[in-house]
C-alpha cells in the first residue's frame, strides 16, 4: 500500500488522482483507493483537513496524487432575495453547519431538518449532486495548531 504523508504545493505534477467526499476529507489518516484502483494509506498531521485540489506526495517521493472532491447529495438554496438568503447564512451559521457559499445560491449537506428551517424562512431547497467544499472558517487553514492549555478554560489560559 503506498502512504501519503505529505502535502505538496498544488502545482506539483500528480500521477494519480484520488476522489474522496467531504467526510473523509476531513480525516487526517485514513486508507483509500485512487481513481485507477491503487489502495494508498493517508497520514497527515492530526487535524489536517483536505480541500479539492490538493497534492499529496507518497513517503518515498515518488508518486504524488491530487485530491478531486467527489459528487454527493447536497441541498441547494437559490434566492433573488439577498437578505433571505443572508438570513438563511446568519442560521445554519449559528448552528455551525459546514457552507459553501456561491454567488447564486448556498450549498450545506443535505439534512432534513435544516431543509426544513430553511424553508420556514420563505426560502425553497433543491436537493442535487454537487462536489461540496463549504468555507474553511475564519480560524482555519489546513492544520489546526491552537491547543487550549491543560486543566485551564482557553478564556484563562496564557
Amino acid at each position: 500500500m503506498l502512504l501519503l504523508t505529505e502535502r505538496v504545493d498544488s502545482g506539483y505534477h500528480h500521477s494519480h488522482t484520488m476522489t474522496l467526499d467531504y467526510e473523509r476529507r476531513q480525516k487526517a489518516r485514513f486508507r483509500a483507493r485512487s481513481d485507477s484502483g491503487e489502495e494508498m494509506g493517508v497520514m497527515l498531521p492530526r487535524g489536517s483537513i483536505l480541500r479539492a485540489g490538493d497534492c499529496l506526495r507518497s513517503e518515498d517521493g515518488t508518486v504524488t496524487v491530487k485530491v478531486i472532491a467527489a459528487l454527493q447529495e447536497v441541498s441547494v438554496v437559490r434566492s433573488p432575495d439577498r437578505l433571505l438568503q443572508e438570513r438563511a447564512c446568519y442560521h445554519l451559521g449559528n448552528r455551525h453547519v459546514p457552507l459553501q457559499i456561491v454567488t447564486d445560491c448556498l450549498v450545506y449537506q443535505r439534512d432534513r431538518v435544516l431543509d426544513e428551517m430553511v424553508e420556514k424562512l420563505g426560502l425553497t431547497v433543491s436537493h442535487e449532486m454537487l462536489s461540496f467544499e463549504p468555507e474553511p472558517g475564519a480560524y482555519q487553514n489546513h492544520v489546526h495548531s491552537y491547543v487550549p492549555a491543560q486543566g485551564k478554560s482557553s478564556r484563562n489560559a496564557r
